[in-house]
């Protein structure tokens, strides 16, 4: 297996003439915390639908664990091990915390649901469902209808459901975007603990967030790469300064620290 398990090699989105997205070339090594960054605008979200094959390249390719999948469907992709989350919660409102994991394991098996299933070998999904369940910290809701949920657990709910595609890599939207402190400690710790044998890739707004999860940051800026590097390396980086604040940092005097502080939403 090679060191980068998610690989772009000039990777561009044109939408009518106007580029969301420029020649980016992206190494995300097996294993890591990834986090993809920049102002709005930016290009993130375009990136990370061309990465997960919701929109297609106007040119350049993307490879996964040495596989060429430019051409790939978004399911296709997912039943690779590539599976994403999304900055707006996907989860189904009406059902259970525990339907809606349930219904996740069944999807991992393909085409059907197995609703003509006996209770016998749906039960098996539901020991899987409450494991995860557990993992996400959500036992105390597994009857609770997700339309009910604090939008921190709903969010954990998603977490849910992604784990349970079993991926290799996961791509997290913005985890804990719209979260309270208290929610925002939860997910990072939830974070961490699933990406155990993982890779991750995530956007997020929240530079805390970036600075306390990510072993590498991408820094994109009106589609381009500006930067590349642990948190230490872009947050002292000049240009990356320039980007979040609009001006240049060493014109009023901005100390290399800014980054932490700059934005959270």
């Amino acid at each position: 297996m090679g060191e980068f398990i998610l690989e772009t090699e000039g990777l561009t989105k044109e939408f009518r003439g106007f580029v969301a997205v420029q020649d980016v070339n992206l190494g995300i090594r097996r294993g890591s915390i990834h986090g993809l960054i920049g102002p709005n605008g930016a290009g993130k979200t375009t990136c990370f639908n061309l990465l997960t094959k919701f929109l297609i390249p106007t040119r350049g390719r993307i490879t996964y664990d040495g596989r060429d999948i430019t051409a790939m469907k978004p399911a296709e992709v997912a039943r690779l091990g590539l599976v994403r989350s999304f900055q707006i919660s996907a989860v189904f409102p009406h059902l259970s915390v525990l339907e809606n994991v349930r219904m996740a394991l069944q999807r991992a098996r393909g085409g059907s649901f197995d609703f003509w299933r006996s209770e016998r070998v749906l039960s098996v999904y539901e020991d899987r469902a409450r494991e995860l369940l557990d993992d996400v910290g959500l036992t105390d809701y597994i009857e609770v209808q997700a339309a009910q949920l604090p939008y921190g657990r709903k969010r954990a709910l998603e977490i849910a459901t992604t784990l349970a595609m079993d991926p290799v890599m996961m791509l997290l939207d913005e985890p804990t975007a719209g979260m309270t402190h208290e929610d925002v400690d939860r997910i990072v710790a939830l974070v961490r603990r699933v990406a155990q044998g993982r890779t991750v890739l995530l956007v997020e707004h929240n530079l805390k967030v970036v600075e306390g999860l990510c072993d590498r940051i991408t820094v994109l800026t009106r589609g381009q790469v500006l930067a590349e590097g642990d948190y230490a390396e872009v947050s002292r980086n000049p240009d990356v300064q320039a980007a979040y604040l609009g001006t240049d940092p060493a014109s009023v005097g901005v100390p290399d620290s800014v980054l932490p502080g700059a934005a959270h939403g």
